[in-house]
């Protein structure tokens, strides 16, 4: 699973940077982004966290299109 931000949902809170800036990354357009999208597993709570607490709902997780698997 990758992290991913729907940025029709993000308001830009920074919410996520601020709980795992490893993973994501608000920029100066406002909205925030996924900066490395194989997050290692010492980070999945982090993004989870992220993802529990964002206001908007604007993080979800996607399964990796195969060419990702085989690029893994």
């Amino acid at each position: 699973m990758k992290p991913m931000i729907d940025q029709q949902l993000c308001i830009g809170d920074g919410i996520c940077e601020d709980i795992c800036p490893e993973v994501f990354e608000l920029r100066e357009d406002g909205l925030a982004y996924v900066i490395d999208s194989r997050p290692g597993e010492p980070l999945w709570a982090k993004v989870e966290k992220a993802l529990d607490e964002c206001p908007t709902d604007a993080i979800y997780l996607e399964e990796y299109g195969p060419e990702e698997e085989l690029a893994a």
